[in-house]
């Protein structure tokens, strides 16, 4: 089976944490510096209601894909609740974590691939298994963990650590401001303390999968 030279699981310490923004901007990022980029985010629940668009279509946009590659048609429950539940909802069935992970394929020649799950990295993605369970079943080489950088961000990437042990992780601090000192003290405690590889800009992901 085809499988990108760097595997990249894309996680979050919680939903809304900007998983996908940051995961479109490091493939963008990458296709200009020449590599080849593809995204997978295997399942997506989202709201109707809501403008704009769907996590597969934003990642297509940065990858040149089609959100189809990206999301397959039945990954798609216009429901904004976990998969599984989203599903139920929907009355319909949501696949096994083996299904998922032989849902995704790769084009030949992919530099880097990345896989976006949903939610945190303990929320429900599948009718037996998580977003933890999904990257470990996938054995990416890197778990970039996108988590906010105010106020509760140690607790949160503290615990979606202990949660993805003993597989390699980056934190990602989103929307971290150099010029706010919690965002300051948050990003020292968990590199100085924790001992945890923390960065808060896209050339710094950039550097790890080139």
């Amino acid at each position: 089976m085809t499988r990108p030279r760097h595997l990249v699981g894309v996680c979050g310490t919680a939903t809304e944490v900007g998983k996908t923004w940051v995961g479109a901007r490091v493939a963008a990022a990458l296709r200009s510096g020449g590599l080849s980029v593809a995204a997978r985010k295997p399942l997506q629940s989202f709201d109707r209601a809501e403008a704009g668009r769907t996590d597969a279509e934003v990642l297509a946009g940065a990858t040149a894909e089609d959100h189809h590659d990206v999301c397959p048609p039945d990954g798609w429950y216009p429901t904004p609740m976990a998969p599984p539940m989203a599903a139920d909802v929907l009355g319909r069935r949501c696949p096994t974590l083996a299904e998922v992970v032989r849902s995704i394929t790769w084009p030949a020649g992919c530099d880097v691939g990345l896989v976006e799950t949903v939610g945190g990295v303990r929320s429900p993605l599948a009718e037996d298994g998580d977003s933890r369970d999904l990257v470990r079943a996938l054995g990416v080489d890197l778990v970039l963990l996108v988590a906010d950088a105010g106020l509760g961000t140690i607790d949160a990437v503290r615990g979606a650590h202990d949660a993805l042990a003993p597989q390699p992780v980056v934190t990602f601090l989103n929307r971290y401001d150099e010029g706010n000192d919690l965002h300051r003290r948050n990003r020292a405690w968990l590199t100085e303390r924790d001992g945890f590889a923390v960065v808060h800009r896209v050339d710094e992901v950039l550097d790890l999968l080139r």
